[in-house]
């Protein structure tokens, strides 16, 4: 009786826009799994989809063609999307006025929002609508400016000179990840805090101390935010043990961000008239438009999204330079045209020298992005590879799959750098093809800095060592909310001779 109950409700929740919406086919025809995925998780043994959303986005995309509709709970659905023209309708959509939504960190938004003495909103990552962008839009202004990120360049280029000065080169050979998890936070940390966390030291490399801690509850957060968004939400009745696992890794991050806001309220306690620069939380207390609890959410998400996103991205970087000779020798004679002596300083001028390094950086974002795609939820009726898709969808744009089509990309599979170099208008990719942080008011807020950041490394990482790949012959990734790398990254760093 219940089921039927469900199914009718879903069928008519699915019918109900096609008495007014006309110009294309109906929303129940548009092909897809049958049955009520998140349900049927909850009853299935084994490894779940979500941990390879990149493997069941192609299983779908052959079986049912370049749009997919899926139904993981009774009035909630979901259309996955692989044609790049779709994709931009979606993207471009205006429904939701110049608020773009989507649905997203759907327990992190119950965390905060159980929290009002410690957080005003849910933050930037599940908040919608007018709140959002009275949020974004005061905390953007001293992360997207082009000039702004370029005045870290010295901070950024210290912190990986010192990174390579210490890095052990045996954990390289086993695991270059985790170091690079060290090298990301302690970006962080200066940047966002003006403080030296310390993260390459003996004392820091302890699992108990403030940085593991920090870099193992990001990685915990992010590994819970996805099933919690996509199983049916029986957090929301009481504690599951998954969220109680996302409750306290979000403390620890929570914890860090208060004593380090606290920190940075005392020091400019009649220190009003500081001179120099700036870290990125002292110009948002500086902001009457943001209260304490806006930044200490801000704080907090630093650590959420800034770790693993740059620390994975860069991982997948690393394996393609050090997995390609012929690209990896290119690389270096352009590095040693910009950084003649190694310990130099990369300047301005030297990123604007780099055609190389920023096509190795776009081929690499091309195979392995930050996430699977962009969401959506769609502000209008729209009518989507010729079937009307309902306001109020869910949409999840497939570009990583779309990416390593061959109707898009000549060898897709292939790491070839050289694509980006010979584009002319008519050899061009679809501009909604490579998305690797969102799009549009949407888009990832620290884009240019994490960019700029990836460069960097990039560029001193080469110019000091060859780089040999010593793991698995073929890297795949698990799909943590965030791309994650699924086995060690494995290389082998040989010093170059000086000249």
């Amino acid at each position: 009786m219940i089921a039927h109950r469900i199914r009718d409700f879903s069928q008519k929740f699915l019918n109900f826009p096609h008495r007014f919406v006309s110009g294309g086919k109906a929303f129940r025809k548009i092909p897809g799994p049958s049955g009520y995925t998140a349900l049927n998780r909850l009853f299935k043994k084994g490894p779940s989809d979500l941990d390879a959303l990149h493997v069941s986005g192609f299983e779908k995309f052959h079986r049912y063609g370049k749009i997919v509709r899926e139904t993981p709970l009774p009035g909630v659905n979901v259309v996955w999307l692989f044609d790049p023209n779709d994709i931009a309708t979606v993207l471009n959509d205006h429904g939701n006025g110049n608020f773009p939504q989507r649905r997203s960190h759907l327990a992190l938004e119950k965390y905060r929002n159980d929290r009002p003495e410690i957080y005003r909103t849910p933050g930037l990552l599940p908040t919608n609508g007018e709140m959002w962008w009275k949020l974004r839009s005061q905390v953007q202004k001293n992360l997207s400016s082009p000039q702004i990120v370029k005045s870290f360049l010295t901070e950024v280029n210290a912190i990986t000179k010192n990174f390579l000065d210490k890095l052990n080169l045996n954990r390289a050979r086993n695991d270059l990840l985790p170091e690079l998890a060290r090298l990301n936070l302690e970006i962080i940390g200066f940047l966002a805090f003006d403080t030296h966390l310390n993260s390459f030291s003996d004392a820091e490399r302890h699992p108990k101390s403030r940085s593991s801690r920090l870099i193992e509850a990001a990685e915990e957060s992010n590994s819970c935010i996805l099933p919690l968004d996509q199983n049916f939400p029986l957090y929301r009745i009481f504690e599951t043990p998954l969220y109680r696992r996302f409750r306290e890794s979000q403390e620890v991050l929570e914890k860090v961000a208060l004593e380090l806001v606290e920190k940075k309220v005392q020091e400019l306690t009649g220190n009003d008239d500081k001179v120099g620069k700036k870290s990125l939380i002292e110009e948002y207390l500086r902001n009457e438009n943001l209260e304490i609890r806006d930044i200490v959410g801000m704080a907090a998400d630093f650590f959420l999204a800034g770790i693993d996103t740059t620390t994975y991205t860069s991982s997948f970087l690393l394996y393609h330079i050090s997995r390609n000779a012929e690209v990896q020798q290119k690389l270096f004679e352009e590095c040693q045209k910009v950084l003649p002596e190694e310990d130099s300083n990369i300047t301005e001028n030297c990123l604007q020298e780099i055609p190389y390094a920023k096509a190795v950086l776009k081929e690499s974002l091309r195979l392995n992005p930050v996430s699977v795609g962009v969401g959506r939820v769609l502000g209008a009726d729209t009518v989507l590879s010729g079937y009307v898709v309902p306001r109020g969808t869910i949409i999840v744009t497939q570009n990583l799959i779309s990416c390593r089509l061959p109707v898009h990309f000549y060898q897709p599979e292939y790491f070839v750098p050289e694509r980006w170099l010979k584009i002319t208008r008519n050899s061009a990719p679809h501009p909604h093809l490579v998305l690797p942080f969102g799009h549009g008011m949407r888009s990832c807020i620290a884009r240019r800095l994490a960019e700029q950041n990836m460069l960097l490394l990039m560029i001193r990482l080469v110019r000091k060592y060859k780089l040999e790949w010593k793991g698995t012959a073929k890297l795949d990734f698990h799909t943590k909310l965030v791309n994650k790398p699924s086995s060690p990254i494995a290389i082998n760093l040989t010093e170059r001779t000086r000249k």
